[in-house]
């Protein structure tokens, strides 16, 4: 994810390098959403979402906090890109389990890490797109946290329609194939699903 870090990220960062235990936990829950979003567009992709994603992010958890020690980097553009490599190694194992192929697969890992790097990419051109004006300054990543926090709370239609219009970049057509649905529906999903993430990103209320 290439972007600004956050100061206050990269403090935790710091916090959490000098063995504050409570600093990495936090450090770690501030990119819960991102790696949720990450996961879902993936298991979207290979699994048909047949796998919860945040059951893999928390395994992903699990592992950056027995493995923080070896993590050698010092801002918050570094610590994404080792949690999206986790993520990858524990989305590729659910791969194989799910197909029931035997052994560690590097290079499907590999292949993995690469489309989660692009998604994030996209993700963060996406948040700007959405969340810059003249008067509103917030820095690159900062601005891919808030989109991405927003995009978990949305209801599952929503955040589904929207990952395939803005990350898969899929046409209307295609998307109302994959969710078995009129490509009306879906038009008006998308709407719906838009002005409800950008409501959540401005700080409104999401609708009940």
């Amino acid at each position: 994810m290439s972007f600004e870090s956050s100061p206050e990220l990269n403090a935790l960062i710091a916090q959490a390098r000098d063995g504050d235990a409570d600093a990495l936990g936090r450090l770690l829950e501030s990119f819960r959403s991102y790696l949720r979003i990450l996961a879902d567009i993936e298991i979207g992709r290979r699994l048909q979402r047949k796998v919860d994603a945040s059951d893999i992010v928390q395994e992903a958890f699990l592992d950056a906090h027995r493995q923080f020690p070896s993590f050698q980097g010092d801002v918050e553009s570094q610590f994404a890109e080792w949690l999206r490599t986790i993520l990858a190694g524990k989305l590729a194992n659910t791969v194989r389990h799910y197909f029931g192929t035997q052994g560690r697969d590097v290079r499907l890992e590999r292949e993995i890490s690469r489309k989660m790097n692009h998604s994030s990419c996209l993700l963060s051109d996406w948040a700007v797109d959405s969340l810059s004006t003249p008067s509103n300054q917030i820095l690159r990543g900062e601005q891919t946290m808030i989109v991405t926090d927003a995009l978990a709370q949305l209801p599952e239609d929503y955040r589904q329609v929207l990952l395939l219009r803005h990350m898969e970049e899929l046409p209307f057509a295609q998307i109302a194939h994959r969710m078995n649905r009129s490509v009306n529906s879906v038009e008006k999903l998308w709407l719906r699903g838009l002005t409800q993430l950008k409501r959540i990103c401005l700080g409104g209320e999401e609708e009940s």
